[in-house]
């Protein structure tokens, strides 16, 4: 018993169109309104090669990275914003997903956030201990020479 929307005449002949073109399963889906699946089983029923390997795209070829990082206060309103937009009543599905990831996104930028800010504490603890030691041994190399020029008198015998 079929579960989704029955196959048209036209689905069925867009379906040959597409796969004669080397569409993806899922892109065919996409453009259908149908589930890959099912079109890959509708494919087989057909007797048409449709290629099954599934279709990604990267984001990084869309999504353009910043320059510098977002202060926290940036972060702050950008996540103001979608707490204020999920209270709207009515969301659909991929807005939803959308402030999901944004979640995501916020939970992973504070702690990443908190572990450079550790990691530039310790950076700076570190030179100036650094700082510090130089200047020391600065310091003893300057008072090695005065101790050499005097040398203790050596007890005389009696």
């Amino acid at each position: 018993m079929p579960k989704g929307k029955p196959w048209t005449n036209e689905d069925e002949e867009k379906l040959k169109q597409l796969t004669e073109a080397g569409e993806k399963a899922d892109s065919i889906a996409a453009k259908l309104g149908k589930t890959p699946m099912a079109v890959i089983q509708k494919a087989r029923r057909m007797n048409i090669e449709v290629d099954e390997t599934k279709h990604y795209q990267l984001t990084s070829s869309f999504v353009q990275l910043p320059a510098d990082l977002p202060t926290p206060e940036e972060a702050l309103r950008i996540l103001a914003g979608a707490l204020k937009a999920a209270t709207k009543p009515g969301l659909n599905r991929i807005e939803v997903q959308r402030l999901q990831v944004l979640s995501r996104i916020a939970r992973a930028y504070d702690f990443l956030l908190s572990n450079y800010i550790q990691y530039r504490q310790i950076e700076t603890k570190l030179m100036e201990l650094e700082r510090k030691y130089a200047q020391l041994i600065q310091r003893k190399k300057n008072d090695a020479p005065a101790r050499n020029d005097t040398v203790p008198a050596q007890p005389q015998a009696q």
